[in-house]
């Protein structure tokens, strides 16, 4: 992960141990980072820094000392409640921890040597989740840098109603269930199995920003991964499309499994976060470009548009009958032609079926002859025995080189995301399917 690579870097100040009492009483376990010298007229300008998932604030130090520090920014760095050494229970940034990042901001701004009207925050992961929700619950962060974490946390974890079990599992795994808020822990069971749409509705939507993009004008800048299974590209797209204030969408090789993150592209990644600190906590310093989005594999060149890059769809059909039992899958391939093709936005793989006994789900993914990683997976619920299901494939940005074969698979569970199968016994016929691939009107990797 991200947080991981960053961690690799040397840093090169001090931080400073502190314990910070949130409102409620819990003792959170944080540190400062200060720059070298006399604080500026009105202080030091700050960021709030928030770990990714089973990560720590150590693991964010040495952005706050060999990045932010350098550079002129104090920052401070906490463990999430209920995890590392901070007090309390896990909420998976419920609303409590929206009432923790306004306690650590008010801290923060009370001190002498920090101005009180220039502190961002960047999050990784949770972290960016934690960001986005304080923001909409009205921290008055002067800018914000989500970086690779959902606007929507349901259409993440469950999106068209079938949960993401296999990348929910090791999300549980990351905090000792006996750390949660009960009432998440309480939901435990339906973000796994996808039993109670309603309960995953309720957790979810009290952990979303989305509702609030319109209402938020805090300058942002979007930090998405072009490959990641957890958080696809269509959660910092959504973003960007409503927010009401300026911003900035970076998308690039990093983020969950499968993505690379190669450390090259760090410098890159926090430079530009700095450029958009500089820009709207100091007033000063050059714009960042609209949307840029970083080449596949990391070249150190990538390219930028003034909006969204265009697209279009290209389509194949995937001919065939296939009778499965539970455990089977149906596989089927064809090549695209036209050259090399990238993917970006949302596709689907719509296939007929009948003769649905017990098989409550499809789930399919694409791969490309020669690549380890696929290209994309999706997943949905299905209720009559007979009909055509659409599965919406998550958005992630993958080259796909000419002439090479492209495998569609279908059945009810995948290699990555999808982990719960059909109960035994169940069975069903898939028919004709049809693979639409929304791709760049022109790649930029190669």
């Amino acid at each position: 992960m991200l947080a991981l690579a960053l961690a690799a870097l040397i840093g090169v100040a001090s931080p400073q141990p502190v314990s910070i009492t949130a409102s409620d009483g819990v003792p959170l376990a944080c540190s400062i980072v200060e720059p070298d010298g006399t604080p500026p007229a009105g202080g030091w300008p700050a960021v709030i820094l928030f770990h990714g998932l089973g990560g720590s604030h150590a693991d964010m130090e040495p952005l706050a000392t060999q990045v932010l520090a350098p550079a002129g920014y104090a920052s401070l760095e906490c463990d999430a409640r209920g995890t590392g050494a901070s007090g309390g229970v896990w909420g998976l940034d419920g609303p409590r921890e929206d009432q923790d990042a306004r306690d650590l901001f008010n801290w923060l701004a009370a001190r002498p040597e920090v101005s009180d009207t220039q502190i961002g925050a960047l999050g990784l992961s949770l972290g960016g989740g934690a960001v986005w929700n304080a923001a909409a619950a009205g921290v008055p962060f002067k800018a914000i840098v989500p970086v690779i974490t959902w606007t929507n946390l349901q259409t993440a974890l469950a999106p068209n109603g079938l949960s993401k079990s296999g990348l929910v599992e090791l999300l549980a795994l990351a905090v000792p269930t006996s750390r949660w808020d009960p009432e998440l822990a309480a939901a435990e069971p339906a973000l796994l199995q996808g039993t109670n749409p309603a309960q995953v509705a309720a957790v979810a939507s009290a952990r979303s920003v989305s509702g609030a993009l319109p209402s938020i004008s805090t300058p942002t800048l979007l930090v998405q991964g072009r490959h990641d299974f957890l958080f696809d590209i269509d959660q910092a797209i959504a973003a960007y499309r409503r927010l009401a204030g300026p911003k900035a969408l970076y998308i690039g090789d990093l983020g969950h499994a499968p993505a690379p993150n190669p450390p090259a592209e760090l410098p890159t990644v926090y430079g530009l976060a700095v450029q958009w600190f500089n820009r709207y906590l100091r007033g000063a310093g050059s714009a960042v470009s609209p949307v840029t989005l970083a080449h596949d594999p990391w070249d150190g060149s990538p390219t930028t548009f003034t909006s969204l890059p265009p697209t279009k769809t290209i389509s194949v059909s995937l001919p065939g009958t296939t009778t499965l039992k539970t455990g089977a899958k149906a596989a089927r391939g064809a090549r695209f032609t036209g050259g090399a093709h990238e993917t970006f936005g949302d596709s689907t793989v719509t296939v007929r079926y009948s003769k649905a006994k017990g098989w409550n789900h499809l789930a399919a993914v694409v791969t490309v002859a020669g690549q380890a990683s696929p290209v994309t997976e999706g997943g949905m619920t299905i209720k009559a025995a007979s009909g055509v299901a659409t599965i919406h494939l998550m958005d992630e940005s993958v080259l796909i080189p000419a002439g090479k074969k492209v495998t569609v698979t279908i059945g009810a569970t995948t290699g990555d995301a999808y982990a719960v199968d059909v109960p035994a016994g169940s069975a069903i016929t898939l028919g004709r399917a049809t693979l639409k691939l929304s791709v760049l009107t022109k790649a930029v990797s190669h």
